[in-house]
């Protein structure tokens, strides 16, 4: 049935990059919109990034201007891609598919961002 694979994530310093990835095994990828979620370490779930079926983009204020997500149908494959790393970007980042109540979520990958 529906899985999502994260990947990308890793330790790197402040100022730097990383790109995360989430992988879609499903029939109809194209139809779902898909939000990228993070959780730090003692704090709730926060809304990161989100693309709908239709290509509409909305970020979190907090990493506006240094996030960017985007989408690849063909490969059902969503991708961020996040410069200017701050420290409080730390946290376990998810990829849902089809909804936050309803939807998929992936297995989640740390990013980790040293001062």
């Amino acid at each position: 049935q529906v899985q999502l694979v994260e990947s990308g994530g890793g330790s790197v310093e402040a100022g730097g990059s990383l790109s995360l990835s989430c992988a879609a095994s499903v029939v109809s990828y194209s139809t779902y919109g898909v939000v990228w979620y993070r959780q730090a370490q003692g704090s709730q779930r926060e809304l990161v990034a989100s693309i709908t079926r239709g290509g509409r983009i909305a970020y979190g204020d907090s990493v506006k201007d240094r996030f960017t997500i985007s989408r690849d149908n063909p490969k059902k494959t969503v991708f961020l891609e996040m410069n200017s790393l701050k420290p409080e970007d730390t946290a376990v980042y998810y990829c849902n598919l089809g909804g936050e109540r309803f939807g998929y979520w992936g297995r989640g990958t740390q990013v980790t961002v040293s001062s």
